[in-house]
């Protein structure tokens, strides 16, 4: 017999509710991290709080305000800028990689993901991009990659809203995943890497945009 998954510490519950408000953008960049109002709101003690907020501490999600306590991070615009370099770098790459390595339940899942996403509602549009990029992850078959996007997925959470959000981003990336499938099902490397990349550098584009729209 199988046995039975590990139940997850409090501590491990309140870091996964945290990163999910954090997702969800019920938690956001600079907003102050009080352990006595997430304990509240999470229904929780204050211990597996204040050892998740140490986690999160630890990972730079969380960081101190001087003299008034922790708060999410917030990047400037040069700190965005710096991670969506690095972004379209590993994504290109992941995308050239699994266009040799990508194996037919691969190539099947990322393209049944772009099918799915055309008739997605917009409220869904996030996490059903979220899935289409680890799918694309795991199909480059590289351990040290997959760790590397894991600590960027981690700072994306700390950008705020989805581009997604914006008018008709989402069908532009839809597009734009089909391509890098496209290219991925062709075997074509070159043609994968480029595609992510150019879809990565739209996603910048789109990022800039919402952060010029927003209120001072």
């Amino acid at each position: 017999m199988l046995a039975p998954p590990a139940t997850l510490s409090l501590s491990d519950q309140a870091y996964d509710r945290f990163r999910e408000a954090l997702r969800q953008g019920r938690l956001g960049p600079g907003q102050r991290v009080l352990e006595t109002e997430i304990a509240e709101t999470f229904g929780m003690s204050r211990t597996p709080v204040r050892e998740a907020i140490r986690r999160l501490q630890a990972e730079g999600l969380v960081v101190p305000l001087p003299g008034r306590g922790l708060c999410v991070a917030q990047y400037d615009h040069a700190e965005v800028d710096e991670l969506y370099v690095m972004r379209e770098a590993l994504e290109g790459t992941a995308a050239r990689l699994a266009a040799q390595n990508a194996g037919r339940p691969d190539i099947g899942l990322l393209q049944r993901l772009v099918e799915e996403e055309a008739a997605l509602p917009p409220e869904a549009a996030a996490e059903h991009n979220r899935r289409f990029h680890r799918a694309l992850h795991q199909a480059a078959h590289n351990r040290y990659l997959l760790r590397s996007l894991s600590a960027l997925s981690d700072a994306l959470l700390l950008l705020g809203p989805t581009t997604l959000e914006q008018p008709g981003r989402a069908r532009a990336a839809q597009a734009e995943h089909a391509r890098i499938v496209a290219a991925i099902a062709a075997r074509d490397e070159a043609g994968a890497e480029a595609a992510a990349r150019a879809h990565i550098a739209a996603a910048h584009e789109a990022r800039l945009a919402l952060a010029a729209a927003a209120p001072a």
